[in-house]
């Protein structure tokens, strides 16, 4: 029950949470930018997996913030191939959960190796 909270209900749950905040957003009554949908929805996750985060230094204001908007972009785009990965890996963990289940029902148990929390 433990691995299916923290591996399955709760990451899907903010994920969904917060595509739904980035789609209230990027919805204009043009349609969906997706560009700028992607980059929200990746932002939190790819900040954190960029291994060069540009500072600013001898720019005035104008370029300072112009470093870090680079900054958004780069952590969004690379956020978004993230979360692709990220729900990937959910369904594998409920595939996992279901396989296991089935073999258990069927009296041939055999766990499958998966880090527990």
């Amino acid at each position: 029950m433990k691995r299916v909270l923290f591996k399955i209900i709760l990451p899907s749950a903010l994920l969904v949470f917060w595509i739904m905040i980035c789609y209230s957003i990027c919805n204009k009554p043009d349609g969906l930018d997706t560009f700028q949908f992607w980059i929200f929805v990746g932002f939190p996750y790819g900040i954190r997996k960029m291994n060069l985060f540009l500072l600013p230094s001898g720019y005035g204001i104008s370029g300072s913030i112009g470093i870090f908007a680079l900054n958004a972009i780069i952590g969004g785009l690379i956020g978004g191939i993230v979360v692709i990965f990220k729900i990937m890996g959910i369904v594998l963990e409920i595939f996992k959960i279901v396989f296991e289940f089935v073999l258990e029902k069927n009296g041939r148990l055999i766990r499958i190796q998966s880090e527990e929390v």
